[in-house]
């Protein structure tokens, strides 16, 4: 069964591309993801997201060459 797969992004990724991947995943903008993390971080105090970020990180694959992302994750300059 060949679908629709999750990956870190680390060609678009700030830091481990963990949410430039989930914006791929779920066709959004990238941008909307990192402001729900820093949301979540301020209002989290900072340890939970940070871990939450950590382990994904750990778990989610990184992308590799030959894949290309189902969605741009950005609007091109």
């Amino acid at each position: 069964m060949t679908g629709k797969r999750l990956y870190r992004n680390t060609k678009v990724g700030l830091v481990g591309g963990v949410l430039a991947g989930l914006a791929d995943y779920f066709a959004q903008d990238v941008v909307l993801w990192r402001l729900g993390a820093i949301v979540l971080l301020i209002l989290t105090g900072l340890m939970p997201g940070l871990l939450v970020y950590v382990i994904a990180w750990i778990i989610i694959p990184a992308q590799s060459e030959d894949q290309q992302p189902s969605a741009p994750t950005h609007q091109s300059e």
